[in-house]
């Protein structure tokens, strides 16, 4: 009788340790998923605020005159009086002869 109920109580004791690191197990999964998901969260409104300062600096740029007007010339390739465009292209580089063969 005392065996058996040793036995029974070792086994109920058991089960209840095995019930808590299951539910233990699918708190700390949750909580690796939740902390992935916070910094992914973080990065994207870091990434944010950084547009929404770039975007700020170029409204601020562009409701000022001064900086709205070279914008407009930028884009439109027009240019004031007295001032002139120039366009430059990368020049292509010269065949490289190799080193056996004369010219």
């Amino acid at each position: 009788m005392r065996l058996a109920s040793r036995v029974m109580l070792a086994g109920a004791a058991l089960a209840i340790v095995a019930l808590v690191a299951v539910q233990y197990e699918r708190v700390v999964e949750r909580n690796v998923a939740l902390s992935h998901a916070l910094s992914a969260t973080r990065a994207d409104i870091s990434s944010l605020k950084l547009k929404e300062r770039k975007q700020r600096r170029l409204i601020e740029r562009l409701s000022d005159p001064h900086g709205a007007i070279p914008e407009i010339h930028d884009r439109l390739h027009v240019v004031a009086p007295h001032e002139e465009l120039i366009y430059l292209k990368s020049a292509t580089p010269a065949p490289q002869s190799k080193s056996g063969e004369r010219r």
